[in-house]
């Protein structure tokens, strides 16, 4: 058995008793965690190599709602509405795309991921065998939802069978890469889709990933038409009878947030690109209060821009204090949580998203020798510094599943350098048509 222990001046563990430890001890055992705590209460060890990191180690972070591939379409269509964003910018350039790109795009975004720290992200898309191997390339952790839009679905292709087939071959629990099931939304695909495919999750035991009340007027012809709200209308029809991640959910109510909570339904909350596209501020501290798991998701990179989750740690909460005109909403434990903790379990983890007994090595090292983590004279500071002025260019180095990916600020496992050549070339080509 490979041991090694990591010793730092804070271990942030962001588990349930949001412990902290100053200075703290992380023990492991062939990547997953033994023990965490301070020096003075270590087990002894006497074979374990013993790595003094120094800085901060707290978890990876998880997001929980992507389409990382979107790299190669970033900053197409800025400044348009969700519906003529997708129609006249994305969707024209996604459909010109071969599996190759797909896994350039997929390989650049993880590297980008990976040095601010991200070492999960739930992906929606198509191409799923580009992303998993991409996904795999650069070892990253990846919950792959395949996605299933109209387009496909009414072309007469098997997209069911597809899945159901992906999933034998990828589904892997114990390892670094588990698989759902992603139909886009009620609104491109119809009511009977989206239950089709809520079945097909159920019978395979995984989480469904759907896009949820995103915009105002999205739903308008189905709420018309049934009477309610599109909440209402999949509750209804049984879609939340599953393990069900409905990523955005701005425009939901009262009544809305009682069905989720009561469903079980995790919420990928996604703010900046919420705010990019004018779609509106989803209801953050309603959901909580009522006992939705809130999830943060960064969405794509062309509706971001970027993929660095720590802008919706600060922006997330922030949004939500501003809104209700409260300073008192979402603390920084909380959002800090919602990005770790929150969003593994928003996405069918149980055991990454915080440093804890048994779970998988995915952490992260934070360079404490900056202005911004100046002064510290207690915890709560110190987590107000990491909520409102951490940042991915304070990640130095990142473990994933006890594999060193990332060290002194560098990508280990990807060519960074020509993945960005090839993104840049491919987009050229789909740009043009």
């Amino acid at each position: 058995m490979a041991q090694v222990r990591f010793t730092a001046d804070i271990v942030v563990t962001c588990d349930t008793d949001d412990s902290v430890y100053a200075p703290g001890v992380v023990d492991t055992v062939d990547g997953r965690i033994v023990w965490v705590g301070p020096p003075g209460d270590a087990p002894d060890v006497t074979d374990a190599v013993v790595n003094n990191v120094g800085g901060l180690l707290m978890p990876g972070l998880v997001n929980a709602h992507c389409h990382t591939p979107m790299t190669l379409v970033r900053g197409s269509g800025d400044g348009l509405p969700l519906h003529r964003w997708l129609t006249e910018a994305m969707w024209p350039r996604e459909g010109r795309m071969t599996p190759e790109d797909a896994w350039w795009g997929m390989t650049l975004g993880s590297a980008e991921m990976l040095l601010a720290g991200v070492t999960t992200s739930c992906e929606m898309y198509l191409f799923e065998d580009s992303v998993v191997d991409a996904a795999r390339a650069s070892g990253a952790r990846l919950v792959m939802t395949p996605g299933v839009v109209a387009a496909l679905h009414s072309s007469g292709n098997d997209r069911t069978g597809e899945i159901s087939e992906f999933f034998s071959r990828h589904h892997d629990p114990a390892g670094r890469v588990t698989v759902g099931v992603a139909p886009h939304s009620a609104y491109d695909l119809g009511i009977d889709a989206v239950v089709d495919l809520a079945d097909l999750a159920r019978s395979l035991n995984t989480v469904l990933h759907l896009h949820l009340a995103e915009t105002r007027e999205e739903s308008a012809e189905l709420e018309a038409a049934h009477g309610r709200s599109i909440t209402e209308i999949l509750h209804d029809h049984g879609v939340f009878e599953g393990r069900v991640l409905a990523a955005h959910c701005v425009w939901v109510d009262s009544t809305d947030i009682e069905l989720l909570a009561a469903n079980g339904v995790a919420v990928a909350h996604c703010p900046v690109s919420n705010m990019k596209l004018g779609s509106g501020i989803a209801p953050l501290a309603a959901m909580r209060n009522a006992g939705v798991t809130v999830a943060y998701g960064t969405d794509g990179p062309a509706s971001n821009d970027s993929l660095d989750l720590w802008e919706e740690v600060k922006m997330g909460a922030l949004l939500a204090r501003v809104h209700s005109l409260d300073s008192t909403l979402i603390t920084a434990v909380e959002t800090l949580a919602m990005a770790t903790r929150d969003s593994a379990s928003a996405v069918g983890l149980a055991d990454t998203g915080c440093l804890s007994d048994g779970y998988a090595l995915d952490m992260i090292r934070i360079d404490l020798d900056q202005s911004t983590f100046v002064p510290v004279t207690d915890t709560d500071e110190l987590l107000a510094h990491l909520a409102w002025s951490g940042s991915s260019r304070k990640v130095t180095d990142v473990w994933i599943a006890g594999e060193k990916v990332v060290a002194d600020g560098e990508v280990l496992t990807v060519d960074t350098e020509r993945a960005v050549a090839e993104v840049r070339e491919r987009a050229v080509r789909l740009a043009r048509g």
